[in-house]
């Protein structure tokens, strides 16, 4: 079982480098994909609340496992969608920012709800990520694949944090959650300052 653990582990974290690697400036020159893929883990805003929708997720267990970080993506698209058609959305930084306080917190609190409402939440925190992403679109990308660049590297962080929380639970550790949520949380406090 700890052999499984570990696996789950390092399959998370692998999953993550190559990002990591490129995650600065001095790559104007890379596709739409590339592009849109970098964006989420330049900003450590979005590392960490996409980090934390996955670790939440995991500590929820059962069917908010995929339905948290799923409704996290769609409405992300949704958002990005409509910043790209000229739609305003209003307080982007601060929605991105409380979405990192608020989901730390809710990982420091270890509060469950019912999957939908779960879902929700994370929806509407991912609707501030995807219109940031939407408007810092280069004008020359391919919204296509600038789109799919950041989906997928969403869905890179939030298997991150389902692969922490996986081998949290099977370690019965749940208090590191709540630690790495209370760190989470004082970070986007920090970052509301700065």
């Amino acid at each position: 079982m700890r052999l499984h653990t570990l696996k789950l582990s390092l399959v998370a974290f692998i999953t993550a480098l190559p990002a990591l690697v490129f995650a600065h400036a001095g790559h104007e020159h890379t596709s739409s994909f590339m592009t849109g893929f970098l964006h989420p883990m330049g900003g450590f805003d979005h590392l960490l609340a996409m980090f934390a929708v996955g670790l939440w997720a995991a500590t929820l267990g059962g069917r908010a496992v995929l339905t948290v970080p799923m409704a996290f993506v769609a409405t992300m698209l949704i958002g990005g969608g409509l910043a790209v058609a000229g739609m305003a959305v209003p307080f982007i930084e601060q929605g991105i920012l409380l979405s990192v306080i608020v989901m730390g917190a809710l990982l420091v609190g270890a509060a469950r709800f019912p999957a939908i409402i779960c879902a929700a939440i994370a929806g509407v925190f991912a609707l501030f990520h995807g219109a940031a992403h939407g408007l810092e679109m280069p004008l020359n990308a391919n919204g296509m694949e600038y789109a799919a660049g950041f989906a997928l590297a969403t869905i890179a962080l939030h298997l991150v944090g389902l692969g922490f929380g996986q081998v949290f639970t099977r370690l019965q550790t749940p208090m590191i959650s709540r630690l790495v949520g209370s760190i989470i949380a004082i970070a986007g406090v920090v970052m509301s300052f700065a």
